[in-house]
């Protein structure tokens, strides 16, 4: 529904008379932009940005007994309120309510509408005040009333940027010191001696410089990449030596997994084994999935860059929830949000009952929620109508939120298997109490045949060094080909990779590099390759593997002799890893791995890469 009037904000998005006296003083402005409607929800559902462009003095909020309280100086004023939780459906409207302790009003009511025009958009602003005395409404109407030009300004400067392809609001950059500034100079003349990624290296070093504090105070360093067109593997190298030689500082933030706020800590032995969020009054261990992300933030030798509020701005915060609905107790609520096709989970606020809704092209076109009971596994379609029902004594917050998790988060597996971060960061270490989750790992173990021959014929001293001499080649080609080293037994390897297919390339490379009659080296090799989830832990101070991927991957040994590699099924199934196969002629053959303490036997296949 187009809004075009006060009674169409009033009748859709009602006052609730428990949040006190109906606002008296009123604006609502319209803004006809160019710009598609996604474009402009992305950019103006960024509040904090909006209204730091707009002027609006900055915010400082906390969060106590599960509610969020905000404070800021306005207008010669100190003003104080209680957030309440924001209603939202992501890409259409926003609601925001503030009651307030102190200040010229007693209470606001925002909404921002935006709502498809031909091939533009139409923008709503709406503000709702009641006021706190005489002077009160004498300041709000003063305030907002001039407010509205400056608004229209920023919003067409918005709409140009968004048509041209900038989806940021313009903001001035920082003014830095000149020692700063040849600080900075020095370490991008180190980092390009390193020889290091030369357009990574640029672009940080520049962003770092000129990067506004709001964009820059939570690094994702897969985002950058993808942002700059750079490889990401290259580009976190990058961030690693950044980060030793003091532009950068790495965070290992704990993520809710509600509403995914995220508080961080420098070393990897300061992460606790469980944490709690505070405005979402729930305990969760860090053992979960997706529980870590790595970020970094510029060091604060060259920058200090505070957290910086000029709004709540939930949407933007909880960007992969789609629907928010704060329900009276008692009150029912319908909805038809529109929703792309993929997996959304349905939650209470505060509980962690969950129900499912899968969005495609057949299903249900209404699904019956009430707080005491979340929807089960639905089928549903792109536009469900949601009949919200809050049969519980106290308000209950409705969410509908994307199932999947950010695919531009740097997590522990990937970065724990990553070389070049155990080569510059060996003295990280988990807590002892910490079992650290880090997702799907293929683990490669190799072994060297017939070693205990080699040490009886050639001696302690000489096979030691033969042993020493294999493992500089193995580390080196697990590497390259995108693993880590993750310890050495004996005169066995384990390594770690994020993508099976690596793995399986990788073994196929070791044996290549010490096949038959190879003139520089008595090393005869057999591996075994396994996938499936891991955790970390610390043992004796090093970060370990462990789980039943890992002991799996080890027991595989058994099944391979000189110049094989025996995988599991769960790696040969993975994507890539048979297609390769077929390319490279492999002759794989079947086999099974069995054990009393295995439930069943263990589908195997074996692939002889080099013959006698």
């Amino acid at each position: 529904m187009t809004v075009q009037t006060l009674d169409d904000v009033h009748r859709l998005h009602p006052w609730s008379p428990r949040h006190g006296e109906a606002p008296s003083i009123e604006f609502l402005w319209r803004f006809e932009l160019e710009a598609a409607p996604a474009d402009v929800w992305r950019a103006t559902a960024d509040t904090s940005r909006l209204n730091r462009a707009l002027g609006t003095a900055e915010m400082f909020f906390d969060e106590r007994d599960g509610q969020r309280f905000g404070r800021s100086r306005s207008g010669g004023r100190a003003h104080r309120w209680r957030e309440v939780p924001w209603n939202w459906v992501a890409g259409e409207w926003l609601e925001c309510v503030r009651l307030y302790d102190a200040g010229y009003p007693r209470a606001m009511h925002a909404v921002q509408r935006v709502e498809p025009r031909g091939t533009g958009t139409t923008y709503l602003a709406y503000f709702g005040f009641t006021p706190r005395g005489m002077l009160g409404r004498a300041a709000l109407r003063f305030g907002f009333g001039s407010l509205e030009k400056t608004y229209r300004q920023v919003m067409a400067a918005l709409d140009r940027q968004l048509v041209s392809l900038a989806p940021m609001l313009p903001l001035p950059p920082p003014s830095l010191p000149p020692d700063t500034v040849a600080r900075l100079t020095t370490l991008r003349a180190e980092l390009l001696g390193k020889g290091l990624d030369r357009d990574g290296v640029t672009r940080l070093v520049d962003w770092v410089a000129g990067a506004d504090d709001l964009e820059i105070g939570r690094i994702q360093v897969r985002e950058r990449a993808r942002a700059w067109g750079l490889d990401e593997d290259r580009l976190l190298g990058v961030f690693l030596h950044a980060t030793r030689a003091g532009l950068l500082e790495l965070s290992w933030d704990v993520v809710c997994p509600h509403c995914r706020g995220a508080g961080g800590v420098g070393q990897l032995d300061a992460l606790p084994a469980s944490a709690h969020c505070e405005i979402c009054r729930l305990d969760f261990g860090t053992d979960r999935d997706n529980a870590i992300e790595i970020t970094f933030r510029v060091h604060r030798s060259i920058r200090e860059v505070p957290e910086r509020h000029f709004c709540s701005a939930e949407p933007a915060r909880k960007e992969h929830i789609r629907v928010q609905w704060v329900v009276p107790a008692g009150d029912r609520v319908e909805l038809a949000p529109s929703l792309a096709p993929r997996r959304y989970r349905a939650r209470v606020e505060g509980e962690e009952r969950y129900g499912y809704l899968d969005v495609g092209d057949a299903g249900d076109d209404a699904v019956d929620w009430s707080a005491s009971a979340p929807p089960a596994e639905r089928a549903v379609t792109a536009m469900p109508r949601l009949r919200l029902a809050n049969d519980r004594a106290d308000e209950a917050v409705f969410i509908v939120e994307d199932a999947r998790w950010s695919d531009v988060a740097l997590r522990p597996g990937q970065l724990l298997s990553f070389q070049e971060f155990r080569d510059l960061f060996s003295e990280e270490y988990l807590g002892s109490d910490v079992q650290l989750a880090i997702g799907e790992q293929t683990i490669l173990f190799t072994d060297m045949v017939g070693s205990t021959n080699l040490y009886a014929t050639r001696g302690d001293p000489a096979a030691f060094v033969e042993v020493r001499k294999h493992f500089t080649s193995v580390f080196s080609l697990i590497a390259s080909h995108r693993g880590a080293v993750v310890k050495t037994i004996g005169d066995a390897a384990m390594g770690a990779f994020g993508d099976p297919l690596d793995a399986v390339k990788c073994a196929k490379a070791i044996h290549d590099r010490f096949p038959p009659g190879c003139a520089d080296s008595v090393a005869v090799l057999r591996i075994s390759l396994n996938t499936g989830p891991c955790i970390a832990v610390r043992l004796n101070a090093n970060i370990d593997y462990f789980g039943s991927t890992v002991n799996v991957a080890a027991k595989l040994q058994a099944c391979a002799e000189s110049w094989q590699i025996a995988m599991s099924r769960a790696t040969y199934d993975a994507p890539g890893v048979a297609a390769w196969l077929r390319e490279q002629d492999a002759a794989v053959e079947d086999d099974a791995y069995h054990s009393p303490a295995l439930p069943a036997p263990i589908d195997v296949r074996r692939w002889t890469v080099h013959r006698m």
